[in-house]
């Protein structure tokens, strides 16, 4: 056999390998199984449906970190950098990222798809400092996180339409799961002596809404804002008349307010998560929008008096 041969027939063998990797490529613009998608969420509920949605898929992460409070968070410049190099950046809207204007105007679209999961959602609104301000808090309605998720679903498609059964069969998960937890709401929460929720501020009124209750905030819609003598004087009144038993606080804000107007009614505090952030240790532990929404409801029917 010469030595010309063999250099051929090795490269015959080289080309017919080529072509064979080549064929089992997936086609142009089709991620291989091994590619994660990056997303970018503003912080942890959103972050809970990408990471639910995505599956193996995702390559998550969130702008506000564990255990801070999204309100006033601004990002840092590393922040910026990861939302400009995501697939796809999911954003609550409804005012509440303070930056969103920033990013959106500086966003490139072939590069980043931006999902407005609160977009068409945000119905209530709250008169705070003679301005009228848009509830952001929707993650706190099953329901409405229902359909929130449904819009990061559609980002997923948009950005990764290959694996798009994936996606919806995790979603239709989510969904189903979402609905049994509102169910355990309605169902727990319709036979309640109280109906009345004294919240250190106004987190919880799309839950309230949805499940037949009147939710009552020490302050506004934000963690640190100080409610006036007045507002104090207005809740002890309303506490003492309705025979309150419970304050509620929330991780966020300081428990001092909620444990002064407690003293004042001799009523106890009980604790509801407004899940705009978990702590890392929260998270190792398991912990997630589920365990803490029915955390919440557990404490909620001890607070109504319902029914066992």
């Amino acid at each position: 056999m010469s030595k010309k041969y063999i250099i051929w027939l090795v490269l015959g063998f080289a080309i017919a390998g080529l072509i064979a990797y080549i064929a089992r490529r997936p086609p142009q613009g089709m991620p291989l199984r091994t590619d994660r998608i990056k997303i970018s969420a503003s912080f942890y509920p959103l972050y809970f449906l990408a990471q639910e949605i995505g599956g193996e898929y995702a390559d998550a992460a969130q702008i506000t970190p564990a255990g801070a409070e999204p309100h006033d968070y601004e990002p840092t410049a590393q922040d910026r950098a990861r939302m400009e190099q995501s697939a796809l950046l999911i954003l609550n809207g409804a005012g509440l990222e303070a930056w969103e204007d920033d990013i959106r105007e500086a966003n490139d679209p072939e590069r980043t798809h931006i999902v407005i999961a609160g977009e068409g959602l945000a119905s209530r609104r709250m008169s705070e400092e003679s301005k009228t301000i848009v509830d952001p808090h929707l993650w706190l309605d099953p329901l409405l996180t229902k359909q929130m998720a449904d819009k990061v679903l559609l980002g997923f498609i948009a950005v990764d339409p290959a694996r798009e059964p994936y996606y919806r069969m995790r979603a239709d998960a989510l969904a189903a799961r979402l609905n049994a937890l509102d169910a355990e709401y309605r169902t727990s929460l319709a036979p309640c002596r109280e109906k009345n929720i004294i919240t250190a501020h106004a987190a919880f009124g799309y839950l309230a809404a949805e499940y037949g209750l009147t939710q009552v905030p020490i302050a506004g819609l934000s963690p640190d804002e100080e409610p006036s003598a007045r507002r104090m004087a207005e809740i002890t009144q309303f506490a003492k008349a309705r025979g309150i038993r419970y304050i509620f606080f929330e991780r966020f804000a300081s428990p001092r307010i909620a444990e002064t107007l407690a003293r004042e009614i001799g009523a106890q505090t009980l604790a509801l998560n407004p899940l705009e952030g978990m702590s890392r240790e929260e998270l190792a532990q398991g912990r997630n929008y589920f365990t803490e929404m029915r955390a919440n409801l557990a404490n909620l029917k001890t607070a109504l008096e319902c029914a066992k």
